[in-house]
């Protein structure tokens, strides 16, 4: 049987933390004399309470060594006991959430996602709008960790093609993330700070500069309003956070190394290229469609664009325009984008442009196989060869998301919603994206009203996609849990 003694341990040491970030939205509520500050302080003690004691418990051996079945484990259940506990504020609010909106709202915030059932966000207390953007930050800083000393150990999806040789062995993975951490935090720290201080001096409140800028590098899009960024009519805001959301949607491994003055890794990756072409690609086709075809001027065509489709694509979900009335085409774009995501290494989400470029080489020497039958065609990404395994992960991983969006949406659907909430509620929770289409969960509405049981589901999905379908689903395999 797995031993999930130091599985525990590092549970609770999170469990800490959580309480510790709580003490963040307590002082907030404090200090304009709001009540909920006593539900932070409590869920802050029962967080602390749970923590301190599985710490206490489960200390006796080392706990820095992880064999690979206890680093699959961890993986999927410091995700969960984080949502559970970052539930606890949204349950017991003013907000008068129930379980499973609570859940829902906080499994949406760790995973980035974005989606939400608050409606009022404009009246909400100050220190539930802060907490849902330190959840969102705390999760991209999370995720980023995870997939550069994580996921490459544990040959989730191709990761492997990641791998390097600070940490070859599964007993490595955390002192690996404890190195990667400090200087991964400190970066992301950063740029989070110069983000906030540039939508203060553009004119966005303080407040809401702060809690925009957490959850713009995370590329998560929770908003301190109901209108998310729409309601600051400020381009000035807009072009700030667009640039926020494709820095947050990079390999931050690489924003090490500039600090360091090497910057030749992000300008050669391939995999940034092709990020920023699809950027340039899918944002001229829509400014093209949206000022065409619905008569947008061409400066708006262009901002409303941008901002949209970036946010979309990275997985971010903010919203300045409902373009789910701009037509068919952009629609349907939208919807394609939703599955794309950022690089990896970064805060973004979906299949990621890696697996794609790895997709398309495979096919592509395929095809030249069948050109040339005795030829030998070996496909390439950032022009070194792509070993069979990471091929063949890539194509389980893919074919894997594709089942399980598929299923997601079949579950919905059977529960009653609409063909189009059933698809594109499907699709942003297994890509963490946060609106969906149509009227109930697009970009103006909120999840709120969906069936109990859709929510917990559409729960279900936001873990799948954030931790990369197979840390989750092998967990189902009962090989795993026998010697």
């Amino acid at each position: 049987m797995v031993a999930i003694g130091p599985v525990l341990f590092i549970i609770g040491l999170l469990m800490s933390v959580l309480a510790l970030a709580m003490g963040l939205p307590a002082i907030a509520d404090l200090a304009t004399g709001n009540p909920d500050w006593q539900v932070f302080a409590g869920s802050a003690a029962v967080s602390l309470f749970v923590g301190v004691g599985l710490m206490l418990t489960t200390r006796t051996g080392m706990h820095t060594h992880l064999n690979l079945r206890q680093a699959f484990l961890l993986t999927t259940m410091s995700w969960v006991a984080v949502a559970m506990v970052g539930a606890l504020p949204f349950a017991f609010s003013e907000l008068d959430l129930s379980v499973s909106d609570a859940f829902f709202e906080s499994m949406s915030g760790i995973t980035t996602t974005g989606s939400t059932v608050i409606v009022g966000l404009d009246f909400a207390p100050p220190g539930i709008l802060l907490w849902r953007a330190l959840l969102q930050w705390l999760g991209g800083v999370g995720i980023i960790v995870m997939a550069l000393a994580m996921l490459p150990m544990l040959s989730v999806g191709g990761m492997q093609l990641f791998q390097t040789e600070a940490g070859d062995t599964p007993d490595k993975v955390l002192p690996r993330a404890a190195q990667l951490a400090g200087g991964i935090f400190a970066i992301y720290l950063l740029l989070t700070g110069i983000c906030a201080l540039a939508l203060w001096l553009a004119g966005m409140p303080g407040f809401d500069a702060i809690a925009h800028a957490m959850t713009t590098i995370a590329t998560g899009g929770y908003s301190t309003k109901d209108g998310s960024v729409g309601h600051f009519l400020n381009p000035s805001v807009e072009w700030i956070i667009v640039v926020g959301m494709i820095v947050g949607s990079l390999p931050f491994v690489y924003y090490l190394r500039a600090v360091r003055g090497d910057l030749r890794p992000i300008l050669r990756d391939s995999q940034v290229r092709w990020f920023l072409m699809v950027v340039l690609l899918s944002v001229a086709s829509i400014t093209a469609w949206i000022w065409l075809e619905r008569g947008f001027e061409p400066e708006n065509a262009i901002r409303y664009g941008a901002f949209n489709v970036i946010s979309v694509l990275t997985g971010t979900g903010y919203a300045t325009s409902n373009f789910a009335l701009w037509g068919g085409f952009p629609v349907m774009l939208m919807l394609c984008l939703m599955f794309v995501g950022g690089c990896a290494g970064s805060t973004t989400c979906g299949i990621k442009i890696f697996r794609f470029q790895v997709l398309y080489a495979t096919a592509k020497a395929q095809l030249q196989r069948l050109l040339s039958p005795h030829g030998v065609f070996v496909p390439h990404y950032n022009k070194a060869p792509i070993p069979d395994n990471v091929s063949d992960a890539v194509m389980g991983f893919f074919f894997l998301y594709i089942i399980c969006f598929g299923a997601l949406a079949a579950g919905l659907a059977a529960l009653g919603l609409d063909f189009t909430t059933a698809i594109s509620g499907a699709a942003t929770a297994i890509s963490n994206v946060g609106p969906g289409l149509g009227e109930i969960i697009g970009p103006n509405g909120t999840f709120k009203n969906l069936p109990e049981s859709a929510k917990w589901l559409l729960s279900a999905g936001m873990l799948l996609g954030r931790l990369e379908l197979f840390t989750v689903l092998i967990l189902f395999s009962p090989a795993f849990w026998t010697r």
